[in-house]
């Protein structure tokens, strides 16, 4: 019998990127689960959190632990939202002991996609099929690079794999920073899209859509044909 994996999306992918959560859905479907969506789903609390507005950050912690306490498996798309509650969601209830414990219980069953995909499901290979030159860009998040997303990508027939030259950098999104230091967050911005279009790729892949995001509207913005795309959306494609 399938195990029940249970979908936290997060706020930006309900609102503004579903195809990837729908990508997600499939793919874990067709790796052998049983995918369930929560409604009741929120935020993380993660920028409560990151703007030192800890009640708030709580009350959003809270909710999640009440909606997710029975889950086998929390699997999120977003580095960010997946390091939030699988690393700071017990520290939102330092005088709250029964919280903490119920919170550090929770967290081991929270997994980023691609983590899942690869230390849980143990498939490296879902039949995708995506003929287009790729390059993937790793996020704040996820720094030092991440092998696991470049393994997937790698094992996707017909993709034509380019690494970006240069260490990771932020792309300017950096959750509030953005908001925060528009000049300072567009002149990063910049600077990878040079390493991106450099690489010659037609597709950049992620697996943070804030900076997805960040990224999509610069290439939009500066008319190249470049196109933003979520992990799962390439790993869903046939």
């Amino acid at each position: 019998m399938a195990k029940r994996v249970s979908l936290f999306v997060t706020c930006m992918v309900d609102q503004l990127l579903p195809k990837a959560g729908l990508a997600m859905a499939e793919v874990l479907e067709r790796a052998g689960f049983d995918v369930e969506f929560r409604e009741a789903q929120t935020c993380c609390g993660l920028p409560a959190y990151q703007a030192g507005c800890s009640s708030q950050a709580r009350a959003v912690g809270s909710h999640f632990l009440n909606t997710f306490v029975d889950a086998d498996y929390v699997v999120v798309p977003s580095t960010g939202c997946a390091g939030m509650l699988s690393r700071d969601l017990p520290h939102l209830f330092p005088d709250d002991p029964s919280a903490r414990t119920a919170a550090q219980t929770l967290s081991t069953r929270v997994w980023e996609f691609s983590r899942f995909l690869l230390e849980v499901a143990k498939v490296d290979s879902l039949g995708a099929r995506f003929p287009h030159r790729v390059t993937y860009f790793d996020t704040c998040c996820s720094v030092p690079a991440q092998a696991g997303p470049r393994t997937l990508l790698q094992k996707v027939k017909d993709l034509d794999y380019v690494e970006l030259d240069g260490p990771p950098e932020c792309c300017g999104f950096g959750g509030l920073f953005r908001w925060h230091a528009p000049q300072e967050a567009d002149a990063m911005t910049q600077k990878q899209m040079s390493r991106i279009l450099a690489s010659k790729a037609s597709h950049v892949v992620g697996l943070d859509v804030g900076c997805l995001l960040q990224l999509r509207e610069a290439l939009e913005r500066g008319k190249h044909a470049v196109q933003t795309l979520h992990l799962a959306e390439v790993l869903a494609n046939q």
